[in-house]
């Protein structure tokens, strides 16, 4: 059912780091995003894969982690995602690809999801460095990065607290926690 693999796909940031996914896994991932909506269906996405050690290694330290973790620096060495789909925009296509790579992202996150992976999309990028390690030149231009694995941590959705922060935490034993915000607070007009 959707709507209960929309409950589990939740951003994970630890995994098992040796389980291996295989390139045309990727390639069954992006071809969700491939079909997913596109506006004027310009289709101005394109994608760069790596499941290579190697280069998922590069990879990394072109990403910032978890922000609201103040203390926590990203994965450790063993708990780092196994491979990666970086979300490119073709410039010669589209100069702005609207919300596209947040459509075919999610396509991505909840097939991988399906697959039993998870999952982070991340927008905190050094850009620069990554289009080098990637050799990525004009047209293309770095929207996102989705890292996948296999899952190491169990994240926890929580209602807002009565200080109404959105701060995602860790409790003692390593759960993720993320608050979100009550149905209620959203629907600002509804009309039967």
């Amino acid at each position: 059912m959707l709507g209960n693999l929309i409950r589990k796909n939740r951003s994970c940031r630890r995994f098992y780091q040796s389980h291996q996914i295989e390139m045309n896994v990727l390639e069954e991932l992006v071809n969700l995003g491939r079909l997913s909506a596109s506006a004027a269906n310009l289709q101005p996405l394109a994608y760069a894969l790596s499941c290579n050690p190697k280069k998922n290694e590069e990879i990394f330290y072109c990403l910032s982690w978890a922000a609201y973790l103040k203390d926590w620096d990203g994965p450790e060495e063993g708990e780092r995602p196994s491979a990666y789909i970086v979300v490119l925009a073709d410039t010669t296509i589209a100069k702005d690809p609207g919300c596209d790579h947040g459509i075919a992202s999610q396509s991505i996150m909840l097939g991988a999801r399906e697959k039993g992976l998870g999952g982070c999309m991340i927008g905190s990028i050094d850009r620069e460095k990554l289009k080098k390690v990637l050799d990525i030149s004009d047209p293309y231009k770095i929207l996102l990065v989705l890292a996948l694995g296999n899952p190491k941590e169990t994240v926890v959705i929580e209602p807002v607290g009565p200080d109404q922060s959105i701060k995602y935490w860790r409790d003692e034993k390593g759960g993720h926690h993320v608050p979100k915000r009550s149905l209620e607070d959203i629907i600002v007009v509804a009309f039967k």
